[in-house]
């Protein structure tokens, strides 16, 4: 997802002289394409992440559409004040890029992993929040948060992410996408976790079921009109995220549904609260995290939803 990010950008680069990107220290070839006509305006920031969201906040107070790029606990956790008070608190429309979200860097331990930054951004007065799944929904994204001209938090993979779609998706920002219709169960996945919501439904189907399958990448602002509809066809309403299953996609809905007369019954999967160690892959810490099929499924089992 790394490499869409890129092109995309290099590409939007192209007519769009407002454009700046602040990375830190990674990714140096992957910007090459951007160098090549874009030097002063793809600048590597050096290992010092909340000076870059402090010099991005900066460059946007003077007419640049400024995005920041490094692995998300660094471009999220460790500059969080600059965030909050250059970027947020300023309402300037710097694009926050954190990559390899959740469990991408499994195998680097806590220190490159990221359960908490949901949490982090959308607490923020005027952040918004998106959550692709795949390239395709980076791709259909993107342009609208330029667009949008307001401070973003974009959540994506690392590399090799495998595409959730056929083809090129029609999305807007702020509106989910429904997969394919269903009744009862709504399975609402957001970012790079959805190849699993798709092989729980097909778990579910196998039992009878027939979910839904929604791709919720806009988590900031959720998709409301979408969720009262969802109030009337679903007894059942699953949340799927790679993140701590407080503070994140799963506690959002469930927020707006408390508020409401009458809801589904809500069931959130997503990263215990612990901190996950010793593992050697994505699939790895997915299975010591009780994130896989067969562990929601046993969960679901024992809830009678199935």
């Amino acid at each position: 997802m790394r490499n869409a990010f890129a092109r995309v950008l290099t590409e939007l680069a192209k007519d769009d002289e407002s454009l700046l990107l602040y990375y830190a220290d990674i990714g140096n070839r992957l910007f090459n394409p951007l160098k090549e006509f874009a030097e002063g305006r793809t600048i590597n920031a050096g290992i010092a992440e909340a000076n870059m969201a402090s010099m991005a906040a900066g460059s946007a107070m003077m007419g640049y559409k400024p995005f920041i790029y490094t692995i998300t606990p660094f471009t999220t956790s460790r500059n969080f004040e600059q965030i909050k008070i250059d970027i947020a608190y300023q309402n300037q429309p710097v694009i926050i890029v954190g990559t390899g979200s959740g469990l991408s860097y499994a195998n680097l331990g806590p220190t490159h992993h990221s359960f908490e930054d949901i949490a982090l951004m959308r607490a923020l007065p005027n952040m918004h929040v998106i959550c692709p799944a795949d390239a395709y929904e980076l791709e259909q994204l993107m342009p609208q948060l330029i667009e949008l001209n307001a401070p973003c938090y974009f959540r994506i993979g690392k590399k090799n992410e495998p595409a959730v779609h056929d083809g090129q998706p029609t999305l807007t920002f702020g509106k989910v996408h429904v997969m394919h219709s269903g009744e009862r169960i709504a399975v609402l996945s957001t970012g790079t976790i959805m190849p699993l919501a798709q092989e729980l439904v097909r778990a579910l189907n196998e039992r009878g079921v027939s979910p839904e399958l929604v791709s919720f990448h806009t988590v900031k602002p959720l998709d409301e009109e979408y969720l009262n509809d969802a109030m009337t066809r679903f007894d059942h309403v699953i949340t799927l995220e790679e993140h701590n299953v407080s503070g994140g996609f799963g506690s959002a809905v469930l927020e707006y549904f408390s508020e409401q007369a009458s809801w589904p019954r809500v069931h959130r999967f997503g990263i215990p609260d612990r901190f996950i160690d010793q593992v050697h892959s994505t699939a790895d810490a997915r299975a010591k995290a009780d994130l896989t099929v067969a562990d929601i499924m046993g969960t679901l089992s024992e809830r009678g939803v199935v």
